[in-house]
């Protein structure tokens, strides 16, 4: 059911074990917030913030760009997808409720279980004028549940899956350097999960991945113009080479980072006899 720009539904499913990969990396305009209300039965979903187990009367938040994997008994459920403009709620605050589960026991969180259950019961009564009034009226409730869950903390990273993606993440910085479209959304996209995540995963690190990227790049570019056996390249052919596309850039992120530019750089290089490369 389609009230404004938000959708509401209703599923009964048997036993399932079903796969979510999302093929394309969404623009952050089409990112579109997922509300499921399990109603009967028992669900365990596999995301990336861990493994969450639902039960009747629970509630989980999450993201249509989230690959995820459910595993579920016989199941009834309702909910809402709410698209992420359309959210009176901060991103970085709805954001921090993905994966997490709350219950509908009491409060905005019982209203909103109310709402989307009798909503689902009798569409024939709704008029088509009512529709964007109620999308209304869903998004507000819906921005007050991820608004409480978001204050209950962080949902926890999966330790063992953090320790085995990062490096790995890692390495495929490094060996695609040279590739001009390299960049935050792409390498979430290479591994199957979300920016969000991504970001999530280095936010320990003394750096973020956009950082790493133009920091690995500077360094061997600096390393290639301190080499008297490439003399003969082009300082822009070198620039290009590490995934610089304007050399206009490239000399201003090489001049912030060294303090010099990259042609004296190699001048100076050269009268050292490429000692400062190291």
């Amino acid at each position: 059911m389609e009230l404004g720009g938000t959708s509401v539904w209703s599923t009964t499913c048997h036993p399932l074990a079903q796969l979510w990969v999302p093929r394309l990396l969404l623009r952050p305009a089409d990112r579109c917030y997922r509300v499921t209300l399990l109603l009967e039965g028992t669900a365990v979903i596999v995301h990336e913030g861990g493994e969450t187990a639902l039960r009747a009367g629970d509630f989980f938040c999450d993201d249509h760009a989230w690959p995820r994997e459910i595993q579920a008994g016989t199941v009834r459920a309702v909910g809402i997808d709410v698209p992420q403009p359309l959210l009176p709620l901060p991103q970085d605050e709805a954001d921090r409720a993905l994966g997490r589960r709350t219950t509908s026991q009491d409060g905005a969180d019982a209203l909103l279980a109310r709402f989307l259950t009798q909503l689902t019961r009798n569409t024939g009564a709704l008029l088509p004028s009512d529709g964007p009034r109620l999308g209304t009226v869903l998004t507000g409730l819906v921005a007050v549940l991820f608004a409480r869950v978001a204050r209950s903390g962080p949902a926890p990273l999966s330790r063992p899956e953090q320790g085995a993606l990062t490096p790995r993440i890692a390495r495929f910085v490094q060996q695609n350097l040279a590739d001009p479209e390299l960049s935050p959304r792409s390498i979430a996209a290479a591994h199957d999960i979300s920016p969000s995540y991504l970001h999530r995963l280095f936010q320990g690190e003394q750096e973020t991945v956009a950082a790493t990227i133009r920091r690995q790049r500077l360094e061997r570019a600096r390393y290639d113009l301190a080499d008297p056996a490439q003399d003969a390249t082009p300082v822009h052919a070198i620039a290009a080479r590490w995934g610089f596309t304007r050399a206009t850039d490239f000399a201003r992120a090489f001049r912030a980072a060294y303090g010099v530019a990259p042609t004296d750089y190699r001048r100076y290089s050269r009268a050292l006899g490429g000692r400062i490369a190291t």
